[in-house]
């Protein structure tokens, strides 16, 4: 069974007896990472597949199975380097189900003298590793992540004194450091093209006719004896997930991450700029490059990334516009995502500074719902989990914070149901950018979020323009009124209604107030009747019971 790393674990070498447990999770598969660099041939490299995992929030079945075969494909890679491994099968009779217990049942089988692993991607991780060595009285050695470009310490000193982080200001910081689009060196040097971000050239719809040519969908890859093999075990030991793997063509590998790369340089980056915000049905993907869970399993490299697009642009095969949009998606919000959420601590998840309560509606599990957009948008991540970033802003999430849900029940949803869902990435985007409640407790009034300076709402008529959603809806994103209106023209209006003294001090919002208050009583109290109407027939009903 060459696809089980397990079954080779005879071929590896034997020292005269280990002196570390290195432990690699699931986001940390990079060959040449400083862990792997390290280890000798009396240490042993830990990987465990646990149920809990797919548990603790639902987890898509493409998702649990882009983990565990990439985690596969990784560990025969250290074999074959003549690593020593020890590896958790999902299907073992001896597997406890749980990070926590395996690691507790490594040490007492192998008596490390140090844990070591790489700075994990999410809070519960690091603080179960820290009650497994307090607990058992190890030394714990945990080393900074090099994948990123800013450690936490730099970031923390970036923020320090700020009531409100501007991604803008900490994106030109990464420039300026890595020269990535700068000319000239130095003080003196200059964002190439003469500005640093190119978004209003970056906001382009379709027309009526849709996306002109028509993109090239990206490399999609075979499942190979490995992965089919994680299939057939997740139908026996996981046969409940949400989603499916019928469609599954995910990088499993760092060869195929490289070749998706490859890829999206060739066939998509030149025209990802000016169509980044526009969606179309029958196009789940677009120009997006589609590669944000190789990054974030570590299959790829940020810089490798950042580097390739630049020398496409050298080439004259990718403009400036396209290539700065997909940089700053990486240099910029990648890292002030990951950065925000390890300088806030545990407790931001905790965060709900719009005070919403609501359930997440049942159509997000299965799509059932008779609004085009989000039937077809959440329709697209039960078949393959992912969404591009405008759909999950401006479709699904937009939906959630209008309608009042409660952010954590959103952002465990988003955790779970994108093959890229890790927690550092998912709670910041989510809590911060969607639903605009990581206010830090002790804020002054009238500060804006931490992460978004204003909330990201829009009725259904934004949707109209940059979509092609509405021409086979049965709403009117037009009527915010009536059995004809779009629930987001709805929700839209009532959200305003009912933030408004909450949302009054902030500035980018002042235009969007006056709106409202320019209503009559008569048309604010419709508004919020048929809101309210449209929770109890999509079963948004209050809950507060999201405090894990």
């Amino acid at each position: 069974m060459a696809h089980t790393p397990s079954a080779r674990l005879k071929q590896t070498k034997n020292g005269s007896g280990p002196q570390r447990l290195a432990i690699f999770f699931g986001d940390q598969l990079d060959p040449d990472s400083s862990l792997v660099r390290s280890l000798g041939p009396e240490d042993t490299a830990l990987m465990m597949e646990v149920a809990a995992e797919s548990r603790h929030v639902p987890s898509h079945a493409q998702r649990t199975a882009l983990f565990l075969s990439a985690m596969r494909h990784f560990a025969d890679v250290l074999i074959r380097r003549g690593i020593r491994v020890r590896y958790i099968a999902l299907e073992s009779p001896e597997n406890s189900g749980e990070f926590e217990t395996e690691i507790v049942r490594a040490v007492a089988a192998i008596k490390p003298a140090e844990i070591v692993c790489v700075h994990p991607g999410e809070w519960r991780v690091l603080a179960m590793l820290e009650r497994v060595a307090n607990s058992g009285r190890i030394p714990l050695n945990i080393l900074p992540d090099d994948h990123f470009l800013t450690t936490r310490d730099e970031f923390a000193r970036w923020a320090k004194g700020r009531a409100s982080l501007t991604m803008e200001f900490f994106y030109r910081e990464q420039r300026r450091k890595t020269g990535y689009l700068m000319e000239g060196k130095g003080k003196a040097a200059k964002p190439a093209g003469g500005t640093w971000n190119f978004d209003k050239e970056n906001r382009l719809p379709f027309g009526k006719k849709g996306p002109e040519p028509k993109p090239r969908p990206p490399l999609r890859f075979k499942p190979d004896e490995t992965t089919r093999a994680v299939f057939a075990v997740m139908k026996r030991v996981l046969p409940d997930l949400p989603g499916d793997v019928d469609s599954f063509g995910w990088p499993v590998t760092r060869e195929q991450a490289l070749e998706a790369l490859d890829d999206f340089i060739t066939h998509r980056l030149s025209r990802f700029g000016p169509f980044e915000d526009a969606m179309w049905s029958s196009e789940p993907t677009l120009y997006h490059s589609t590669l944000s869970s190789s990054l974030n399993l570590k299959l790829l490299n940020p810089r490798e990334c950042c580097e390739r697009a630049i020398e496409a642009h050298r080439a004259g095969k990718a403009p400036l516009q396209s290539v700065e949009a997909f940089i700053r998606q990486i240099i910029g919000w990648r890292e002030f995502i990951r950065g925000v959420y390890w300088l806030e601590g545990p407790a931001y998840a905790a965060r709900n500074g719009l005070k919403q309560h609501g359930e997440l509606p049942s159509f997000y599990w299965t799509a059932n719902t008779d609004m085009a957009c989000m039937k077809s948008c959440i329709g697209q991540v039960l078949e393959t989990g992912f969404g591009h970033h405008i759909q999950r802003l401006m479709v699904t999430g937009n939906f959630a914070l209008i309608s009042g849900v409660h952010p954590r029940a959103v952002s465990d949803w988003y955790l779970g149901m994108f093959v890229d869902g890790v927690d550092w990435v998912t709670l910041p985007n989510t809590l911060g950018m969607i639903m605009h409640a990581d206010q830090r407790p002790d804020a002054a009034k009238g500060v804006t979020g931490l992460v978004g300076t204003k909330p990201y709402a829009a009725s259904g008529k934004y949707i109209q323009r940059m979509s092609n959603y509405c021409t086979t809806c049965r709403y009117d994103p037009a009527e915010r009124t009536g059995s004809a209106a779009c629930p987001f023209t709805v929700f839209y209006w009532d959200f305003l209604i009912r933030t408004r003294e909450k949302l009054s001090d902030n500035q980018r919002m002042t235009m969007i107030l006056k709106n409202v208050d320019r209503m009559t009583p008569e048309a604010r109290t419709q508004i919020t009747i048929d809101a309210n109407l449209l929770r109890r027939k999509f079963g948004i009903e209050k809950n507060d019971d999201l405090g894990r």
